[in-house]
């Protein structure tokens, strides 16, 4: 089976400054990894690379079998995203803002509710589907718009610094909750995040700073391979003056 995601040599500048510089890195189907880095690593430029906000400049993005650059309709539909800022519409319920979603998705009518249904119960938030999003706590939001990335069943769910915000313990409910997604369903997830207690020994880490990847691999085989705690290796790698957007 192919990589969930795979990018390479992928480089973006705004003028004549470098955000991204030849950062490659592959998604394997139904793991877990973690997009670590401070502020002004560059995170916010390859999510917007990833997600086609931003044209790509120079390397290579592929979801699943498909091209960013040359199919990128086939390749977004692989892909399910919760964007750090959220784009739920405050004013309609829970129910109302899936099925909105699905319409923009062209999903057919006929199975429409039943991808809802899935998704509301898979989320546990069957008993809030008539309630506005506005009257929802963050962690409940963002179950929504997690089920929202979900309804048209991709195979990449992407979710950018999506604790922020969010008290310690709906933080650890919220990445809990997609891990056990990851695990269930074999969805690949790519999260990224600037806190080191969101990375499990386990996961594929990837560390971003100054827009090169400093660090790949399993976090446990990183913190072994610098000789140190996660925390400690984070520091040393990050240390380096300058920053990228």
């Amino acid at each position: 089976m192919s990589a969930a995601l795979q990018v390479n040599e992928l480089s973006f500048a705004y003028g004549a400054r470098e955000a991204l510089r030849q950062v490659s890195f592959a998604l394997a189907p139904g793991r877990f990894a973690a997009l670590l880095g401070p502020n002004g690593a560059g995170k916010s430029t390859l999510i917007a690379l990833l997600t086609r906000l931003y044209d790509l400049q120079k390397g290579e993005i592929r979801i699943g079998e498909h091209s960013l650059r040359q199919s990128a309709r086939p390749a977004l539909k692989q892909m399910g995203v919760v964007f750090q800022q959220s784009t739920l519409d405050l004013d309609l319920s829970v129910e109302q803002n899936l099925r909105y979603h699905a319409a923009l998705h062209g999903l057919p009518q006929r199975e429409v509710s039943e991808r809802v249904e899935q998704e509301l119960t898979r989320q546990g938030l069957t008993e809030r589907r008539r309630e506005r999003v506005r009257e929802l706590n963050g962690g409940h939001r963002r179950r929504v718009e997690i089920a929202r990335a979900l309804l048209h069943q991709p195979r990449l769910l992407l979710l950018d610094e999506a604790s922020v915000g969010l008290d310690p313990a709906s933080r650890l409910a919220l990445n809990q909750h997609v891990r056990s997604l990851c695990r269930e369903q074999g969805i690949s997830v790519l999260w990224t995040t600037h806190l080191l207690d969101e990375v499990h020994s386990d996961d594929d880490l990837l560390i971003l700073h100054q827009g090169r990847l400093v660090a790949s691999g399993q976090a446990s085989d990183v913190s072994a391979e610098h000789g140190g705690e996660l925390n400690t290796v984070f520091a040393l790698l990050t240390t380096s003056s300058g920053a990228t957007r």
